[in-house]
This record gives structure tokens, sequence and C-alpha cells, in this order.
């Protein structure tokens, strides 16, 4: 089910929304918050609701066993690795098997010893990286003491199936609507619901009025890369870099508008990312739940900077791998995450030096560095990485894209928001009657789109 399309927003959507403010106790909020979650998730294939469910057993299980206190230090250890391993076996099954079959064979014949490895052809299960993140990051939290695990099962239930952000986030951890979830017996209906609409709006012009108009011109223009030129493959990875942006940050909006209609307030997850005058800066504002969750349970239990130079650039290194390989299981991914890794330890070097360049100039260079590593993001293998990077760098003539001109005027618009507008979270949400008429014609337009044309999924339902 997609927030996009006709049977969310008309049948789904009133249905949650109603009967929740119909509820008056706390439980039975949760309760409903649960079921609605899992009916959201069964829209794609109910039978992975068990594995949902299954995550969210032992995950809970593990926050009850911290709540008693004879446990020594090493079987608290246990209480914690037992069901996070659990949970990265599941991940890594799912997601990553016939990766890494395919790279072992690949590895043996390059090595003149061919294998023949069976492809499983493992259907992923969608949003499991995402709340794997929400059930691991509970654990953790519980075993350090950063939360009070709750003895409410269907408050767990309903925090890892929240189905605003259970396919692709954002990553919301345990304590950051810890405050919302205990208060919600009492929360009011209409108290945030306009504010809610307004980010949902936002977010949903974001994806349908930029982010998809980018695609339905780049998409068929990447698909016969080997057609493009100089001009034409920066135009198509210009589209791409806003494209993806608009696309994820819409759904991240439309996520929070969401949470607040239920009377729950998820975190920011996008800052104006190009916007950033380094890269440092930049990962500090794209996809923030998801840097501060490679900050919190990758880099810093790996030592993060306490350790001297070379063990932070490794430490640097390590996560960002981690973070590449979390998008997906290509290698294409990986280079993507040691692209970072490298700017990022390249950042901690020079960073004297590069604060002294003129800020204009920071910035286009940032820009440029994300751009080009998002070619690695979007190859589907390392030929079209090669081809693209050769383009950009190298003069070739330009093969034509159709509808160039309606392209040029996309990306003119998006360059103006990017770079130069606001984020949703810089805005009251308190709009006079004229903005008010504003979105109201946005969102009609928006549901024209939906009516008329296939609804597209997002980006990020793939990671």
């Amino acid at each position: 089910m997609l927030f996009n399309s006709e049977v969310f927003l008309f049948l789904f959507l009133p249905v949650a929304y109603w009967v929740f403010w119909l509820l008056r106790a706390r439980r039975q909020r949760y309760i409903w918050l649960t079921v609605t979650g899992y009916v959201f998730y069964a829209g794609w294939n109910w039978k992975f609701c068990f594995l949902m469910l299954f995550s969210t057993l032992v995950s809970y299980t593990a926050g009850r066993l911290f709540l008693l206190p004879q446990w020594t230090p090493h079987q608290r250890k246990w209480i914690l690795g037992v069901p996070v391993t659990v949970d990265l076996l599941l991940l890594g099954f799912f997601k990553y098997a016939d990766f890494t079959l395919q790279s072992v064979s690949s590895l043996m014949s390059v090595a003149g010893h061919p294998v023949n490895v069976p492809h499983l052809n493992i259907v992923l299960p969608i949003g499991i990286s995402f709340y794997t993140f929400h059930t691991i990051s509970y654990v953790v939290d519980s075993y350090r003491g950063t939360i009070t695990p709750t003895a409410d099962f269907w408050e767990f239930a309903s925090y890892v199936s929240l189905f605003s952000q259970l396919v692709a986030g954002p990553i919301v951890r345990f304590r950051q609507i810890e405050g919302d979830l205990e208060n919600i017996g009492v929360s009011k209906r209409g108290a945030l619901d306009s504010i809610g609409w307004s980010y949902f709006v936002i977010g949903l012009s974001q994806k349908l009025l930029i982010a998809d108009f980018i695609a339905a011109v780049i998409d068929p223009a990447l698909a016969n890369y080997g057609q493009l030129g100089t001009l034409t493959t920066w135009a198509c990875m210009l589209g791409y870099t806003y494209q993806l942006y608009f696309d994820f940050a819409g759904y991240s909006n439309m996520a929070v508008g969401l949470g607040y209609l239920f009377g729950i307030r998820i975190p920011q997850n996008f800052n104006t990312p190009y916007k950033a005058d380094g890269i440092a800066d930049f990962w500090r504002r794209w996809h923030i739940s998801l840097s501060s969750c490679l900050r919190d349970y990758i880099y810093i239990p790996l030592g993060g900077s306490r350790d001297g130079t070379t063990a932070t650039y490794r430490n640097l290194l390590v996560t960002m791998l981690l973070g590449g390989l979390w998008h997906g299981a290509n290698w294409t991914f990986v280079v993507w995450g040691a692209y970072h890794g490298l700017l990022l330890c390249l950042n901690r070097v020079f960073d004297d030096e590069w604060h002294r360049i003129w800020r204009p100039a920071r910035l286009i260079g940032t820009f440029l560095l994300v751009v080009i590593g998002w070619v690695f993001f979007r190859s589907k293998d390392f030929t079209m990485a090669a081809r693209l990077l050769g383009n950009m760098f190298a003069w070739a003539p330009s093969g034509s894209i159709v509808a160039s001109g309606t392209l040029a005027g996309l990306l003119a618009v998006a360059f103006a928001f990017a770079h130069f507008g606001r984020n949703t979270f810089e805005m009251n949400h308190e709009w006079s009657f004229g903005m008010r008429c504003v979105w109201v014609s946005l969102f009609a337009v928006c549901l024209l789109r939906i009516i008329t044309s296939n609804g597209s999924p997002f980006l990020y339902f793939q990671f």
C-alpha cells in the first residue's frame, strides 16, 4: 500500500484515523495502531507479517528481561546479543544471502576455480531494513539504560509496526516517541491535525509534482545510458540527485504528517542537505535518522575518534561501508559507502583548509561531490557507473533526451527549492487563508495525478 494511492487516501487512512480517535483507552489505541500497521504491511505480502511479529516478540522479550534485576553483567550481554544476532541473521538471510552466494561464485571464478552456486531467488520483505533497526536500537538502548523497556507488549508492537514509518523510515528510536506513546490515551483529536496535513501535503507534492515528473524523463534516458553524452549524463545525474531527495524527503514529510494525525511527533529526517558546505555537514543533514544510528550504534562502539587518527579513519570507513551495504545487496552501494567514508576521512584531514575557502565555493564543491557519489548509488553495476563517470569527465557528444525542455524546467524548480527553500521543520505550519488555498489546490492536483496514473513506489522501498 502506497501513501500516494487511492486505497490509502480514500479507505485505509480515513478508517484508521476515525477508529483511532473513537477509542479512548491507551491500550485500545496501541492495539489499533498495531492492527493498522499489520494491515498496511499485508498490502505487500501478508506472509511477511509473521516475520515482523517474530522480530517484535524477540526484542520485546529481551526488553522485559532487562527489567529484571537479578542478571549478572555477563548474562545481560547474552540478553543483548541473542536478539540482536537473531535480527541480523534474519536481515542477512533475506537481504544478502543471494548477494553473498553470487559474490563467492564470482570470486571463485576469478581465482580459476569456478563453482556452480544456485540462486535462491529470495524475496526481500519490504521495510525489513527499517523495522530491524527499530528493534535492534530498542534492545541496545534497553541494555545501555538509555530507555526503560516497556512492559506493555502492545505499546512496543505499535512502535515497531507504526504504518507511517514502517517501510521506508524515518528510523525512529523508541525514546524519540516514547513520551507521545505514553500519553496517547489523553491526546485529543484535532490538536495536531493542521500541522499533520501541512506536512503530508508538502511531502505528497514533493513526491508527485517534482520527483515523479523528473523520474519520467530521466529513467528512460538512464535505461539507455550508452546513448548519453556529457551534457545529457550531467542532466540525468542532476535530475536523479533531485529526484532522490524530493522522493525520500517527501516520504519522510508524509510520515511526519501522518504521525501528527495520530498524536505522535516523528523527528526530522532531512535538513535541506544540498545546502551543506562540507561532507560532514551533508551527513548531518541527509537521512538524519540513519546517519545518527550509524554514529551511535556502529561508529562510537567501534571507538569513534577516541583511539587516535588511524583508528578514527578505520572506524569512519567501516561505518560508511556498512551504511552503503545497508542500502542494498550490490557492490555499487559498498563503493558508494566507501566513497563517502573516504570523503569523511579527507574532511578530517583538511578541515581547517576547507573552511578557509569561500563559502559559495564550498557549497558548490560539496554538492558536486555528492552528485558524483550518486552515480554509484543509481547504477545497476560498475559498467554503468564507469560509463556515466566517463561521460561526465571526458567529453562525449550528447544524445538527445525526450522532453529535455521539461527536464530543464524541473531542474530549475528543484534547484530553487533544494538550495534556497526552507525545510518543513523551519516552517510554523500555521498558514494564512491564502496559503491554505494554495495547499488545498496542490492537494487537489496531487489527487488528480493519483486518480489518473498508476501510483509510483518510493525509491527507498527497495532498501
